[in-house]
């Protein structure tokens, strides 16, 4: 049996924080205890050891395979460089977005339209990865056929959650008509009557498919399902109806209220809150927190903000529980782990971070994952002197 001990940290537990140590039993934790420093464990000297981060919604790979205009990269260079910088912003568990649509002829990475092809990848890269990697299923609600592609995502075990992504033109984060027109006409291959009259007809097909009941009879039941962008109250229902237990990143108050109304976690963009509200001027995080509406904040597009986020929660007055539970906690009982995940609990894996917290983030000085040191950034994480002795 391999053992390790973290000791002389402030622990992060579930309900509140304390001075101790934590002792890791192969890939499990065995034991929290507190006020006691372990000669032979490995010193914190008092840096916060806290869950590792689970994020269940980020656009990141798809910077790193396409961070300019036509300079892609190859997706291994790709999830390896997001793999490392996961753990260096405190994140042990990871899903990555990837849209399942029918767009593929406007592919531009393989990050658009055929969502197989990087799962294919995805599933192999993830075996050999340093943290925990999953796949965010963002499902387009309005193509068809998609009886085939549901029944050869049934094979894979990568994907971690499903998110229904409606994406007709005028409706939810994006109802500026005339904006949209003058956007497409602006790519320099139509007029701006042209691109309003391709508007709507994309509009008028788009309102006769529906291919969510197809959705939730295929994975109702086996993936976590969502709804994103949520905007009229309308919205929520339809989703909850078609099996969603999340909404994320609803863009109106009214939406977010709805649905807490009717038992949906909402999750919001971690860099909404830790920038002080919406880039695309949506909903704020920090004015959904305020109300009590938000019960997860995920990375969306930047890594750092999460731990950021708690940072900010902490220094705002939340508990540093609190605080966690947002971004390990809450996600993890969103992914129905968190059996497993979440939080620093007798029994569970330890994915643990230790971090230090600065004014505006957090400097994560090491990470586990399944109580294996998977990074360390920090001379200051080292084994304690044998001649200490316990205290």
């Amino acid at each position: 049996m391999q053992r390790n001990i973290l000791t002389n940290a402030r622990i992060v537990l579930p309900d509140r924080t304390v001075e101790g140590s934590v002792v890791i039993e192969n890939e499990r934790i065995a034991e929290i205890v507190a006020d006691r420093h372990y000669a032979e464990g490995m010193d914190m000297h008092g840096l916060w050891l806290a869950p590792g981060i689970v994020d269940i919604h980020t656009d990141y790979l798809e910077k790193e395979i396409n961070p300019r205009p036509k300079t892609n990269f190859p997706l291994p260079l790709a999830f390896h460089m997001m793999d490392q910088r996961a753990l260096a912003c405190g994140l042990t568990t990871v899903l990555g977005a990837v849209r399942f649509s029918d767009d593929g002829d406007k592919q531009t990475t393989l990050w658009r339209g055929n969502g197989l092809a990087l799962a294919e990848q995805y599933e192999e890269l993830a075996r050999t990865a340093l943290a925990r990697h999953l796949l965010h299923v963002r499902w387009d609600t309005n193509f068809e056929p998609v009886d085939e592609l549901l029944a050869q995502m049934g094979r894979f075990t990568c994907f971690g959650n499903l998110v229904y992504n409606e994406n007709i033109p005028g409706q939810r984060q994006f109802r500026d008509m005339e904006d949209l027109a003058k956007k497409r006409a602006a790519r320099g291959d139509l007029t701006l009557e042209e691109a309003r009259e391709r508007l709507a007809r994309q509009i008028e097909v788009a309102r006769t498919i529906n291919n969510r009941p197809k959705v939730l009879a295929a994975f109702g039941g086996i993936l976590p399902i969502g709804s994103h962008d949520d905007t009229t109250v309308e919205h929520v229902r339809e989703a909850r109806e078609f099996g969603a237990s999340l909404a994320e990143m609803p863009t109106t108050l009214a939406a977010a209220r709805e649905a807490k109304r009717l038992g949906l976690s909402v999750c919001m963009g971690a860099p909404n809150y830790l920038r002080g509200g919406s880039h695309c001027g949506n909903l704020g995080a920090p004015e959904a927190i305020a109300e009590g509406l938000v019960d997860i904040l995920c990375s969306d597009y930047h890594f750092p903000s999460l731990l950021g986020a708690a940072i900010k929660l902490m220094s705002n007055g939340t508990a540093p529980h609190e605080a966690f539970h947002y971004v390990s906690l809450a996600p993890a009982r969103h992914l129905r782990r968190d059996d497993d995940l979440g939080s620093i609990e007798a029994g569970k894996l330890a994915d643990l971070i230790a971090f230090e917290p600065k004014e505006t983030h957090g400097v994560v000085r090491a990470a586990w994952v399944g109580g294996a040191m998977r990074l360390q950034l920090s001379h200051t994480v080292r084994r304690a002197s044998p001649a200490l002795e316990p205290v």
